[in-house]
């Protein structure tokens, strides 16, 4: 048995293949650029693209070592070459030239007197291969030649007609004679100059981009130092093991005692925080900063029999374009023949959909999908990693019966990361973690309650007549979402609108936020459309994360609210949704996902909208957390706002809304007002009330 105890220096180490976050970002930036750089080069009157293609590479320099940057570099060459042609994919390596310059310089630190040195030496590279490559095109070089000269030789003419100016045209004629002779010189020194003088410019106006952008995390928090041991995963036993972030004050995790052995399906349930994730990343290899984790092998993470892992949000593993490919993506082409695609779908229960898109699966397919795509790598280890938090309790009674009979049918084991204490009824055995540590049970946490309205719902504000809506229209993929939706909302009423993974939720919200418009019918705020009247009403998004643009959460709210940074506006919203005002300067990276929802929630309400749409606001909360949401909505309720609430988690959204609307299918099969004791509790009124409606008001808070 091998012990870990340590783990190195943070930072990409400088030798060695490349890491999976620089293929990642690789080929994410490299796509950006050729995107760039083709449609600059294609498209009339979108040559200044070409001018910011060298942001996606000088990023990539920035954050990871120079073959990371010479990889992305030639693939994007290549796939520019085959997309648009020479010009554009030396177009490429200049702009990889440019960026890798500037991006390598800040990377360690160097200052402009760095750049002029590399700058020149690019410069004459550049302008050496400029010369060779005319060198070996002889015949192009002379085409070329003869036909500025040419050129010149009928300026002179033209010129010559006028005496007074035949001076002038001979001087043309005679420059043009001495470039020609000396093309090697003025070739050359011409592309040196160039490139030099474009990375000296570039230093203060990429180099200023990049300063800007340094606070988006760059980090992979599975990285781990190269095992080259044999991959055996299992049985695995943690002892005393702990965890701290880099920069970190205190522990993530501390005092772990833990053993998986196959066959096992063992489940981890804590609260957000508590250190389920990091548990899971000392399972998949990452070594602990104290205690020992101790495997008869390495975890092989992604590897053919080693450690797999399901994430959160399955729509992030999802490569392929059809379910089939889906499963067999990244498997070398001999593996990937050897796995029997249909009984693995079949086993998930996904039989048949092998030639599906996956962008026409639910959430739950798509849950299905990763674990699938997870199998045909056989695995040892499979990590669920809150894999059931995102979809509804239907779809999650499922996936965790799929995943507890996997250890029966494979030589195998599963660990189940959840917060739901309901999902950890089927394991073999439960760890519970608090702030860290193994504790032998949880606090039970009150479920949200609240009593009734205060203030009354007014007439009829937002409809639906009629609506349907399609994805795809007119193509051989077309795919109906919405069928014949009507719907009428009141000022002020707060409607939960449930149903379960691809029921048609989402759709339904992007249309009444206006981002869509429906395939046919209509839907209008005060009789128009909605489309027309996007600021009134907002959208806030289920991943809280995807709607946070900004470094920090006050530059954040005041750029939704129009306002300048610090302003009293932003620490009025802070208010209203319970959130101190030190958070202002709170970086916008290290929010948990309820304070992300807040942040958002207060950002919205600076907006002044009159309605907001809330998607699935309750997801990936522990129960804390979907409390304090609850009660968060019930104030803004109480302000007089209207809320249209998607979500699954009818028993939780029951404390504050008014009336529950069914779909099923794209259609909406009944609606029905919510009755829950909760609504006729004696809880008293949170704190914060007043806070929101003397800010919908514009008051002082």
């Amino acid at each position: 048995m091998h012990e870990l105890t340590t783990v190195p220096p943070p930072g990409s180490p400088e030798h060695g293949p490349l890491r999976p976050i620089e293929l990642a970002t690789g080929a994410v930036l490299g796509g950006v650029t050729v995107g760039l750089v083709t449609v600059g080069s294609v498209v009339p009157f979108a040559a200044a693209l070409q001018l910011v293609a060298a942001v996606p590479m000088g990023m990539l320099a920035h954050r990871h070592r120079l073959r990371a940057v010479t990889g992305t570099a030639v693939a994007a060459t290549l796939v520019t070459f085959v997309a648009a042609g020479l010009m554009p994919a030396l177009g490429i390596l200049m702009t990889a030239t440019i960026g890798g310059i500037i991006g390598g310089v800040k990377r360690r630190n160097g200052g402009f007197f760095s750049v002029f040195g590399l700058a020149l030496l690019a410069g004459l590279a550049w302008g050496l291969q400029s010369v060779v490559l005319l060198l070996v095109f002889a015949q192009t070089r002379m085409l070329v030649f003869n036909s500025i000269r040419d050129t010149a030789q009928g300026t002179q003419k033209i010129i010559g007609r006028f005496s007074e100016l035949a001076p002038a045209g001979q001087a043309v004629a005679d420059l043009t004679d001495a470039i020609l002779r000396w093309w090697w010189l003025y070739v050359g020194g011409g592309v040196a100059f160039g490139v030099a003088v474009s990375a000296l410019v570039s230093w203060f106006i990429l180099g200023s981009v990049l300063d800007r952008l340094a606070w988006l995390p760059s980090t992979d928090r599975l990285d781990a130092p190269v095992d080259e041991r044999p991959i055996a995963p299992l049985p695995v036993t943690l002892r005393r093991a702990g965890f701290r972030y880099p920069g970190a004050d205190t522990d993530a995790l501390r005092d772990i005692d833990l053993s998986v052995e196959v066959g096992e399906f063992v489940a981890v349930v804590g609260h957000n925080g508590s250190g389920k994730s990091t548990l899971t990343r000392l399972l998949a290899g990452l070594p602990p900063t104290s205690g020992v984790v101790d495997r008869p092998g390495s975890a092989g993470l992604g590897h053919l029999g080693g450690t797999a892992l399901v994430l959160q949000r399955p729509e992030s593993q999802t490569l392929g374009v059809l379910v089939a490919d889906d499963v067999v993506w990244g498997l070398p082409e001999e593996l990937s023949g050897q796995v029997d695609v249909e009984a693995l779908l079949a086993e998930v229960g996904l039989a048949g959909m092998g030639g599906k898109e996956t962008a026409a699966l639910s959430g739950g397919q798509q849950q299905r999908l990763a674990v699938a795509a997870a199998l045909a790598r056989r695995p040892a280890l499979l990590i669920a990693d809150e894999a059931t938090s995102m979809i509804d309790p239907d779809g999650r009674q499922e996936l965790v019966a799929l995943l507890a009979g996997l250890p029966r049918r494979h030589p195998m084991a599963v660990l189940l990361v959840t917060h739901h204490e309901a999902d950890a009824a089927a394991a073999d055995r439960v760890v519970h973690l608090a702030e860290g540590r193994a504790v032998e049970r949880l606090p039970d946490w009150p479920r949200p309650v609240w009593d009734t309205r205060r203030r009354p719902m007014g007439p009829p504000l937002l409809e639906l007549r009629d609506v349907h809506y399609s994805y795809n229209r007119r193509t051989p993929w077309e795919t109906a979402a919405l069928h014949g939706v009507d719907l009428s909302v009141r000022r002020g009423e707060t409607l939960l609108v449930v149903g379960g993974n691809g029921s048609g939720k989402s759709t339904l919200a992007w249309i009444l936020a206006g981002l869509i418009e429906p395939t046919s019918g209509t839907c209008e705020l005060e009789g128009k459309p909605v489309s027309r009247q996007i600021r009134r009403v907002q959208l806030a998004f289920q991943h809280s994360r995807l709607q946070l643009q900004k470094q920090t959460v006050g530059e954040e709210i005041a750029d939704w609210g129009g306002r300048a940074k610090g302003t009293g506006a932003v620490g009025r919203a802070l208010d209203a949704v319970s959130l101190d005002r030190y958070m202002t300067t709170h970086s916008i990276e290290r929010l948990s996902g309820g304070q992300a929802k807040r942040v958002v929630l207060a950002a919205i309400v600076t907006c002044r909208p009159e309605v907001v749409v809330l998607d699935e606001p309750l997801a990936g909360l522990d129960p804390e957390g979907r409390a304090d949401i609850v009660e968060l909505l019930a104030r803004l309720r109480d302000s007089g706002l209207t809320q249209i609430v998607i979500s699954h988690d009818v028993a939780d959204m029951a404390a504050v809304c008014d009336r529950t609307v069914h779909l099923e299918a794209g259609r909406i099969l009944e609606a029905d007002p919510v009755h829950s004791a909760a609504r006729h509790s004696d809880s008293p009124r949170p704190r914060g009330s007043d806070a929101v409606w003397r800010l919908e008001q514009g008051g002082q808070a």
